[in-house]
């Protein structure tokens, strides 16, 4: 508990985290997005209940717990940025371009989340007049089209977004992500337990704590688990160089298995209380439950419009949603400006400036895809599309295997231990050795399988 309470040091590099609570925080807002609110309680709700979560918390620690460990343990090792990393770790090979990957994922992945981001921004703002407090999905359904349809609101709040994170960024590890994550992600709690709590108050509530909690095994196909394995690997933010940019920031006495299973945890309960927020409200009003933009932004403003003081409860859940970005969105841009800074001799200022400009500019093709852009077509996809497409099913898979690859038989297990058992100083080479027996011959297998399930080839 002493590592979770010490205060930051006056001396502390501004190019480290500066508290285990910090460490915590930062690495908890990565993992949770906007994936929290809508694809995680929806999967579980759509596959089984209690069954898919038995699942899925299999396949996080076949998967997820040790990709993770694995990453803060390279990025630690090598206090570098996620290309520099794997050049220092192993010099004149060409393992960097793993790191390149992930640098050009968290670009591809910001270019179109920050478009999801702004639309969440811009729901806090209608939120608070009368547009959207109706029951009708057609009149909900028809405010959003407005607003994705709209080249002005679609840039202007992406680009909003763009300078929120970038001005976080801007003030560096500590005084910026740490700082903000350490007060946003309570934050989020708090706001999620209270609208948890009015959701439970509603007659019917019962049928959504059912729909997301009772095991249904009948539903459990193989095609569940494939969902589990997907979600279990792009829910933790791996793959993309966050973890590996994060650990290079971790101070060396931190127990990286200890936090990235606190992240886990944590990651998973607010998932839950996410579904607890939603479904109960949404069954007893009669609302079926949908992932995606038609449940963020069509199926929840006539859900709580449904509801007393429902106009305040979804101002509320709209600041929640958008906090739940914010994190993840730090994270991927850490990712691209430590590697401008580490590779051209940037300053921090210098570094954020071009992230945040660059995405403003290749981002607007995707904030333009249902507007201006819309007819054109790359490969058949507009560019909204071809970026999600580029980096969740080819460039993050790839990663991760190449991960699980480098840390398992490249690294090897000298290197590993050392960095993951703090030099022997932490005594738990028994859990260590079962997360590189993982990480060496079944992770890289399952993610494999990820990769072709995300290529259609399975």
């Amino acid at each position: 508990m002493k590592e979770m309470n010490d205060q930051s040091s006056k001396n502390a590099s501004p190019k480290m985290f500066a508290t285990g609570l910090g460490i915590l925080m930062a690495t908890l807002g990565s993992a949770v997005g906007l994936g929290n609110i809508w694809k995680f309680p929806t999967l579980t709700g759509t596959n089984g209940g209690a069954a898919f979560l038995f699942i899925y918390i299999a396949c996080v620690i076949l998967i997820g717990l040790p990709v993770m460990v694995a990453e803060q343990a390279l990025g630690r090792s090598a206090r570098g940025d996620a290309v520099s990393t794997f050049k220092k770790l192993a010099p004149g090979k060409l393992w960097w371009i793993i790191g390149a990957g992930g640098v050009l994922a968290a670009f591809m992945i910001m270019a179109f989340y920050t478009e999801v981001a702004g639309w969440v921004l811009a729901y806090i703002f209608k939120s608070l007049g009368s547009g959207l407090l109706t029951s009708d999905q057609a009149v909900t359904s028809q405010a959003f089209v407005d607003l994705i349809s709209n080249p002005v609101q679609s840039l202007g709040f992406q680009w909003a977004d763009l300078l929120i994170t970038g001005a976080i960024i801007l003030l560096g590890v500590s005084k910026g992500i740490e700082a903000a994550t350490k007060r946003l992600l309570p934050l989020l709690f708090g706001l999620l337990v209270l609208v948890s709590i009015r959701s439970l108050t509603l007659d019917g509530a019962s049928q959504g704590l059912a729909f997301l909690f009772t095991p249904d095994f009948s539903k459990v196909t193989v095609n569940t688990v494939l969902d589990a394995m997907g979600l279990a690997f792009f829910k933790l933010s791996i793959g993309m160089g966050c973890m590996i940019t994060y650990g290079a920031y971790y101070r060396k006495e931190q127990d990286i298995p200890a936090t990235a299973s606190r992240v886990v945890l944590a990651d998973l309960a607010i998932s839950l209380l996410a579904g607890i927020a939603i479904f109960p409200a949404a069954f007893a009003f009669g609302f079926e439950p949908a992932a995606g933009p038609s449940l963020l932004f069509i199926t929840i403003p006539a859900v709580f419009s449904s509801m007393p003081l429902g106009s305040i409860f979804m101002v509320i859940f709209f600041i929640l949603t958008f906090i739940a970005s914010i994190g993840a969105q730090l994270s991927l841009l850490e990712v691209i400006t430590a590697y401008l800074e580490n590779t051209f001799n940037l300053s921090r200022k210098v570094g954020t400036a071009i992230t945040v400009i660059s995405l403003a500019l290749v981002g607007s093709t995707a904030a333009l895809s249902n507007s201006l852009l819309a007819n054109v077509k790359l490969f058949g996809m507009n560019f909204f599309d071809l970026f999600d497409f580029g980096s969740s099913n080819i460039l993050l898979p790839v990663g991760g295997f190449f991960i699980t690859i480098f840390a398992g038989w490249f690294w090897g297990k000298k290197d590993y231990f050392a960095q993951v058992t703090n030099d022997g100083s932490l005594k738990n080479s028994k859990v260590v050795n079962l997360l590189f027996t993982i990480t060496r011959y079944v992770s890289p297998v399952l993610v494999l399988i990820v990769l072709l399930r995300g290529l259609k080839i399975i």
